[in-house]
């Protein structure tokens, strides 16, 4: 795995052995990034359930101007930490070893907005839907907020609109997809 594009551009990145983390192959975060190329410069990027790293850190080297992570495995967070040390974007990012939910409580009155919110939970357990309920309500998720989900294929998103959101765009590959997100103004 490395990093697509920007100032850390073509420079591999650390992943944790085992199954405890599903990094996003490197075909399909080019293919994001080029979605969002023109979003992520001067953005302030979360990146939840953020496993290597890998999001955020492309969002930074591709000029977002700062990155949080969000993951509660410590080797995970051990993992980004030492990634954002070897691509020198350490400066800029923001590492939060705690779950997601914590976190999102936690970030409360201490960014003003977010530009985009990235993240790939866990599938199957429906960590997505949880997320969304709790971000409806947060200060720092604007109208103009962008929140993409990475999803298997089959996951529902029906419930959206009950929430207070809508799909603005759908990407789908072979086993899983990209929903981009947004506040119903």
């Amino acid at each position: 795995m490395r990093v697509i594009a920007g100032k850390a551009r073509r420079l591999n990145l650390k992943t944790i052995e085992g199954l405890e983390t599903r990094p996003t192959t490197d075909r399909l975060k080019e293919t994001l990034f080029n979605m969002i190329q023109n979003e992520v410069i001067g953005a302030n990027f979360l990146d939840l359930f953020s496993g290597s790293g890998a999001i955020g850190i492309e969002a930074l080297s591709r000029g977002a101007k700062n990155a949080w992570f969000v993951e509660n495995n410590k080797k995970c967070t051990e993992c980004i930490r030492e990634n954002l040390r070897f691509t020198k974007l350490a400066d800029d990012a923001v590492v939060m070893e705690c779950d997601v939910l914590t976190a999102l409580n936690r970030l409360e009155g201490k960014v003003d907005s977010f530009d985009i919110i990235f993240m790939d939970p866990p599938y199957s357990h429906e960590h997505e839907k949880t997320v969304l309920s709790h971000l409806i309500s947060k200060s720092y998720v604007t109208e103009d907020t962008l929140i993409i989900v990475e999803a298997e294929l089959h996951t529902e998103f029906d419930y959206l609109a009950d929430m207070g959101y809508e799909i603005v765009k759908n990407k789908e590959y072979k086993t899983n997809k990209h929903v981009f997100i947004k506040k119903i103004r």
